[in-house]
């Protein structure tokens, strides 16, 4: 029977991981994202046809078909309005570097919030035009979405998004990506501690995949199997920590991502949990808290894939 090809790869580095050597020779890499889409979510206002049903403190919430959830949409506009800032003053206090990933929409409609972004020296990473399901876009309504994110990122921030994610990708997303050509990097992925490289449109350009994470994330405050509590949020988050400083500190070190929102982290509740981790990562000696175009530029000048760029 012939050998059929298959599209994953379940391989990886296997037992042989890269040597991979942080600066200053970090341990860790912990890398914190703030996921900024509070005003891209769907919302019969932009021309959806149901409310928002994710990620809020309304627990196996339902999309409303043709009506607006008033509830949703205040959960929504507090991170906007106030967990942003809780947040923005956390690190900008603590000169912890951040990535955000920006849907460019929710952007748009909180100038304030980016040039906030831009005087903290924030990564803006794109999250798409909206925080939309696109497995269910056909393939020229994502692209047309993905070119306009682009657009209206370099018109909010004036310049082109080096990081995607668009967090609800479809089968076309890393295709329509590489297609338009401007991205170092992108993290639609949860399959390694360690960036990788896969192939790109043509053999002399790969893409670099850098993993994000669904389990270290305060998206579990809003799942029915997750954080009930800020101590066990930080609990979960230093016990990653520990195994990968530990693993570090024996010549195998890795990275840490650490997933944010606005509207869940940015409570007082849960920010204390967060201030908490935060603390304890830099009494830490060799840790580093780079931004996520800082691993990209570290990955492509001393991890080059095989064949170079």
């Amino acid at each position: 029977m012939a050998k059929q090809s298959y599209p994953r790869d379940l391989v990886g580095y296997g037992r042989n991981p890269p040597q991979v050597r942080w600066p200053g020779d970090a341990r860790i890499a912990v890398q914190f994202v703030v996921n900024y889409e509070e005003g891209g979510e769907s919302c019969i206002l932009d021309n959806d046809k149901a409310s928002e049903s994710l990620l809020s403190e309304i627990v196996g919430a339902q999309p409303w078909p043709g009506q607006r959830n008033l509830n949703m949409e205040s959960i929504y506009e507090y991170g906007a309005r106030a967990g942003f800032w809780r947040l923005w003053r956390m690190f900008t206090s603590r000169n912890v570097d951040v990535t955000v990933y920006g849907v460019t929409l929710a952007m748009a409609r909180n100038p304030e919030a980016v040039a906030a972004m831009k005087e903290a020296g924030w990564e803006i990473a794109s999250h798409g035009y909206r925080w939309l399901e696109y497995k269910d876009f056909p393939e020229e309504e994502e692209r047309k979405h993905i070119l306009e994110a682009v657009r209206l990122h370099k018109e909010l921030t004036g310049s082109h998004p080096l990081g995607m994610y668009q967090g609800k990708p479809s089968n076309n997303t890393l295709k329509l990506i590489l297609e338009e050509g401007g991205f170092v990097y992108s993290s639609d992925s949860y399959a390694d501690e360690l960036p990788y490289w896969v192939p790109g449109l043509t053999r002399d350009k790969p893409h670099l995949i850098i993993p994000y994470t669904l389990d270290a994330n305060d998206m579990r405050f809003a799942t029915p199997q997750g954080f009930n509590a800020g101590d066990q949020f930080f609990t979960y988050l230093k016990d990653t920590f520990d195994v990968l400083y530990a693993e570090g500190k024996e010549g195998s070190p890795k990275m840490m991502n650490v997933g944010l929102h606005c509207r869940l982290v940015g409570r007082p509740g849960r920010a204390a949990a967060l201030a908490r981790f935060i603390d304890y990562v830099l009494s830490h000696e060799k840790v580093w808290t780079p931004k996520r175009i800082d691993i990209a530029r570290h990955w492509y000048a001393h991890h080059k894939p095989e064949g170079g760029l």
